[in-house]
């Protein structure tokens, strides 16, 4: 059985977000649709379902590296922003989308809430696991095929 570390991390990220766009629990709230991610963000997301997009990024996150909390995550998703004629400095990501996400990611059954953070429930580990070893499988197949024409 494959785990998540053994497939590329766009392919799981965007398979993810495929399978929690299916799940009734994680809905984006009516405020997602004209947020930036943060202020070092100029634009909101181009993308209609980033929502979608950034809970299956906090499942791996919080499966690769948990437990972990909420300010770790803000650091994690932040980034760069120029100040005037200075250096760009980190800004971190916005804690209210995180801490939504998380919360509905719990309601959902991936994430368990434990004193020191956020770790992967067995459910939700299952889940990903089962996820990645399909993933593994079509890249397996995908390499047989082109070696066998190559």
């Amino acid at each position: 059985m494959a785990k998540i570390f053994d497939v590329p991390a766009d392919d799981l990220i965007s398979r993810l977000s495929e399978q929690l766009k299916k799940d009734k629990k994680i809905n984006p709230p009516q405020w997602s649709y004209f947020v930036k991610t943060g202020t070092h963000a100029e634009k909101m997301p181009q993308n209609k379902d980033w929502w979608y997009t950034r809970c299956a990024s906090l499942v791996r996150k919080v499966y690769l590296h948990g437990p972990i909390g909420i300010s770790d995550l803000k650091s994690y998703y932040g980034g760069r922003k120029r100040i005037g004629y200075n250096l760009d400095h980190h800004k971190d990501a916005g804690g209210a989308i995180i801490r939504k996400a998380l919360q509905q990611l719990e309601s959902a059954g991936y994430i368990d809430k434990k004193n020191n953070g956020r770790m992967i429930s067995n459910d939700g580990m299952k889940r990903v696991d089962r996820l990645a070893t399909d993933i593994f499988k079509e890249v397996c197949k995908d390499n047989e095929n082109l070696q066998r024409y190559a």
